[in-house]
């Protein structure tokens, strides 16, 4: 048990070794908040990996040259927003990072690839199935066509983190499902020759039904975020039409707002 302990604070230090701390003492910025902010961008980006230990307080504090309350500060921050945890025994360790979604057209295997969270796939439906009438309304099509109905559970660091329920027209293209559990739908979407152009979306919220609660790991009545998107291509055609279901405490959408001219 001594060997793996050694082994996982050999592999945090290395870690914190490989991180550029750029603190500016002559900033306005308060000191704990640009270590904070440094620190929460190795974590979103895998740099710090869940699990990882911290060093304590004092080893942080002389490391960086830093006041123990400015430390303790900048860890606490961490820790409210659910990034960091204090285990008694153990100290101050990493766990999982909330995944923060642009709001933009966009396959959340992309998103979660780029942010450098290893998304994994796991294809619990593929088939096809009589569109219903909701269905048949988003894509355009007559009640009873012919769609093909997708679930899976994306995950990140084998932690669940979606749920994606979509519907796309029968002969769209082929989906196989080993390629689904490797790679995203949009981006076999655009092998096929498929140009995503634009998608109406809604976003929203509600509590976890039980089901829910045991695919997402979470205990019924958490938190959920919701997603509804019907994808069109360049000619305006409906190509895909999606209900989503995210945990809320792995998981955010991120607006970005602008004035009108």
């Amino acid at each position: 048990m001594a060997r793996t302990g050694d082994s996982t604070r050999t592999a945090t230090v290395s870690a914190l070794d490989a991180l550029d701390f750029a603190l500016d003492r002559g900033s306005p910025v308060p000191l704990y908040y640009q270590l904070a902010q440094q620190l929460e961008e190795a974590i979103e980006h895998g740099v710090l990996a869940p699990g990882n230990l911290l060093g304590n307080e004092i080893d942080l504090s002389v490391r960086l040259g830093l006041s123990r309350p400015t430390v303790r500060q900048a860890i606490q921050s961490l820790v409210d927003k659910g990034l960091l945890v204090r285990r008694r025994g153990v100290g101050t360790q990493v766990v999982h990072s909330q995944v923060k979604r642009p709001l933009e057209l966009s396959s959340l295997y992309d998103d979660l690839e780029s942010a450098g969270q290893g998304p994994t796939t796991r294809v619990l439906r593929n088939e096809r199935i009589p569109a219903s009438a909701e269905v048949a309304a988003a894509l355009g099509i007559a009640e009873g066509a012919e769609v093909v109905v997708l679930e899976r559970l994306r995950c990140t660091h084998g932690q669940p983190v979606a749920f994606l329920c979509n519907y796309l027209p029968a002969a769209l293209l082929e989906l196989d499902t080993e390629r689904l559990e490797t790679t995203g739908l949009y981006r076999m979407m655009r092998t096929a020759g498929i140009t995503l152009h634009s998608a109406r979306q809604t976003v929203g919220a509600r509590s976890a039904t039980a089901e829910e609660a045991v695919r997402l790991d979470e205990k019924e009545g958490a938190a959920l975020l919701t997603m509804r998107r019907t994808a069109y291509d360049d000619t305006g055609r409906p190509v895909e039409y999606g209900s989503h279901v995210y945990r809320a405490s792995r998981y955010a959408f991120d607006f970005q707002l602008l004035v009108r001219p």
